[in-house]
């Protein structure tokens, strides 16, 4: 018990920085969905925005009948009875909830002032089932601890010696506050095994969790590589079809999210195909058993590339930016790892876990003369991925 306080404790000093776009949003008539991948932290951050609001605020747990029953009843006069003079409403795992969009809007449409939370650890029935509250919603991503996040807890000599444990271990939370390395392969395990796909095979109703688990190891094996979606159906056993399914699935549960090749149109420039990165390098290395020290690993490079990749996405969407992220190569095997687009400008990112004095490729320098070239290594990382 001693030992679950002080990791509470531990990651509550961790400071979200979600939280401060959740408080700017708290007086606007409007519904927050925050979607992110189970353990991330979600719950946790709401009940401090909930402890800080409490005077004020309504928090119901949707996994819990006694909620569902508060809210099966679709009509203003019941909620107006459950909400009362409170302005923020929190559901938390919100999708468990039926029809939960169209009473969150009656809610909205209706009570004024309030603001409500929806919170869900997939995009299955939130953000897939939204439609009507159009033109009434802010979708916010929670992601695991940003490099960012880490800066209340720890200084620049702590953050360069903890760089090789999140290669190999990630960034969720509770993680932080573990030091024994069997027990962080433990928790692992766990949240591979008993966390992972539950959301897929709750809402989707897909019974063989073993050839989904199975295709995220083939997956894990080729971070940093083009995928090919028939090589995968051979190899499973399964259809073009399904694996593209499964593979909507797991972007779906945050497990994993694509890079498309970027192409200005140009004829030896590859654009059809597509990398797959895991959200945390933690649950990469769980698929594939492989925690062993980083210094050590032929993965090295892909594990850098898949790390630096997933803190720019944060950085991104933290800042609300709007931006694309592709990367490039041409037929004749001039690529380029990372290519970012926003407001029309390129911004070019080759990953090197060992300074390299990398070039920029001859062709991408030709066809995009304007776009900037920048080599990223354990040295130079964090002016890239923080304030």
């Amino acid at each position: 018990m001693t030992e679950f306080i002080f990791l509470c404790i531990f990651v509550g000093m961790i400071q979200r920085q979600i939280l401060s776009i959740l408080e700017k949003n708290l007086t606007r008539q409007k519904v927050t969905l925050l979607l992110g991948a189970r353990r991330v932290g979600k719950t946790a951050l709401l009940r401090k925005l909930y402890l800080q609001h409490e005077s004020n605020a309504l928090w119901l747990n949707a996994e819990d009948a006694i909620t569902e029953n508060m809210l099966e009843e679709r009509s203003v006069a019941n909620y107006k009875r459950l909400i009362g003079d409170k302005t923020l409403l929190i559901i938390d795992e919100a999708h468990f909830i039926p029809d939960i969009a169209r009473k969150a809007k009656l809610m909205i449409d209706n009570i004024e002032p309030l603001h409500v939370i929806l919170t869900g650890s997939s995009a299955f029935e939130l953000e897939q089932n939204a439609a009507p509250l159009a033109g009434r919603t802010f979708t916010l991503h929670m992601h695991p601890l940003a490099q960012s996040e880490w800066q209340s807890t720890e200084n620049a000599i702590q953050t360069k010696e903890n760089l090789p444990d999140r290669l190999v271990y990630g960034s969720y939370p509770e993680l932080s506050a573990i030091s024994d390395l069997r027990e962080k392969v433990f928790y692992l395990n766990e949240l591979v095994n008993t966390y992972l796909l539950k959301d897929i095979l709750i809402f989707e109703q897909i019974r063989n969790a073993q050839v989904m688990k199975d295709l995220l190891v083939l997956l894990a094996y080729q971070i940093g590589n083009e995928v090919s979606v028939n090589e995968l159906g051979r190899q499973l056993g399964m259809s073009k079809n399904t694996v593209e399914r499964y593979l909507g699935l797991f972007e779906k549960a945050f497990i994993i999210f694509p890079l498309s090749g970027y192409s200005n149109n140009l004829r030896k420039e590859v654009r059809k195909s597509k990398k797959y990165y895991f959200w945390d390098n933690g649950i990469r290395n769980a698929l594939i058993n492989d925690f062993s020290l980083s210094t050590t690993r032929s993965d090295i490079g892909a594990l850098w590339e898949q790390y630096f990749i997933q803190e720019r996405r944060k950085f991104k969407d933290y800042r609300l930016e709007v931006y694309q992220q592709h990367f490039w190569r041409t037929y004749d095997q001039q690529e380029i790892d990372l290519v970012e687009i926003e407001n029309r400008q390129l911004q070019a990112f080759e990953c090197k876990w060992k300074p390299h004095k990398s070039r920029v490729p001859k062709a991408f320098s030709k066809a995009y003369p304007q776009a900037s070239f920048t080599e990223v290594n354990p040295n130079n990382y964090l002016d890239l991925i923080m304030e």
